[in-house]
């Protein structure tokens, strides 16, 4: 692996994982096959029951010898294969966290019956020590309150994020591209910068993206060559945010009367809340302009206005990646 912030290798997972040490990897995010005759051009998405699970069985195994004791892993998966994917974490001895709901608004839309409007998503840990990092992932209190933390509350376990519609210039043509704002927030709350992030099944690229931008190692295993160079175009586009965002986090709190508190509590919602998201400061100081427009003078409009350019300047102004010297391999 050596000093290489992104590495990814164009392998079979079962064969890529005999590269990677014992006991290296902080965390584990991933998007494996569903099972559901998706088409992945060179590999197959349709597999008899029982090779599935086999399937299933052979690559958390290899998950869990590389990861770090303190390491945990959350696994994308649909209804179809969910309760057999919990059985075989709890039979290698994976501790179970948050069994997580990704509610999206979009969706294909049935005649007979309810339109599916969710993903499912597992967290478990290696061990009961492990990593999570709260502040980093809070969301917006509703109300002011010197008892609330406004640094934010826990932004529970029903996730609400768009699908990367079709007309986004961020979407790609793999077929079950999930959006940037998902991977942000587990890959903020369980690991730190400098931490290495494998995903096993890297398809289209999200996590290594979202650890190019948040200072993650990032080693992906991509069995398609084309996903590959389709990954290594997306590293090399400017940044001006991640492609989705939890609505909450531009949500505006009641009862900000003071106009102090509401000056103070603006500047740190956007440190807080809106990092990587510069593209929604915008909508956060509008909203803030709007619900509090009968008590707001115009030299407070004004300091917000020259909040919301320097914001838009500054994005403007940064390099390509975060990284002064970024640094690939593409296997």
């Amino acid at each position: 692996m050596g000093n290489r912030r992104i590495d990814i290798i164009n392998k079979d997972a079962l064969e890529a994982f005999k590269s990677i040490p014992d006991s290296s990897i902080d965390l584990i995010v991933t998007d494996p096959p569903y099972n559901l005759k998706k088409d992945f051009g060179v590999s197959k998405d349709y597999l008899k029951f029982e090779d599935y699970i086999t399937f299933t069985q052979q690559w958390l195994n290899e998950s869990k010898r590389v990861l770090k004791d303190d390491g945990t892993i959350y696994i994308f998966m649909g209804v179809r294969f969910i309760s057999y994917l919990y059985k075989e974490l709890e039979d290698l001895d994976f501790n179970f966290n948050s069994w997580i709901t990704w509610h999206y608004t979009q969706g294909i839309g049935k005649t007979k019956g309810f339109s599916p409007r969710h993903d499912d998503i597992l967290m478990f840990t290696k061990s009961g020590k492990f990593k999570f990092n709260m502040d980093a992932i809070r969301i917006p209190q509703k109300y002011y309150r010197k008892r609330n933390n406004m640094r934010g509350a826990n932004p529970g376990n029903v996730w609400t994020f768009s699908h990367v519609h079709y007309s986004h210039g961020n979407r790609t043509t793999h077929p079950t591209q999930k959006p940037e704002g998902l991977y942000e927030r587990m890959i903020l709350a369980s690991s730190n910068e400098n931490d290495t992030v494998l995903d096993p099944f890297s398809g289209s690229g999200t996590c290594a993206r979202v650890c190019q931008q948040t200072n993650r190692k990032f080693i992906g295993f991509e069995i398609s060559q084309e996903y590959v160079e389709m990954t290594k175009d997306r590293l090399n586009q400017p940044f001006d945010g991640f492609d989705s965002i939890d609505e909450r986090m531009t949500r505006v709190p009641n009862d900000l009367s003071d106009r102090f508190i509401r000056e103070d509590y603006v500047i740190s919602h956007i440190d807080w809340f809106l990092n990587n998201h510069e593209k929604d400061i915008e909508k956060f100081i509008e909203a803030v302009l709007k619900k509090y427009s009968h008590k707001i003078s115009d030299e407070e409009e004004a300091l917000y206005r020259k909040i919301q350019k320097n914001y838009v300047n500054n994005r403007d102004e940064q390099p390509l990646f975060n990284d002064e010297q970024p640094s690939f391999n593409f296997e």
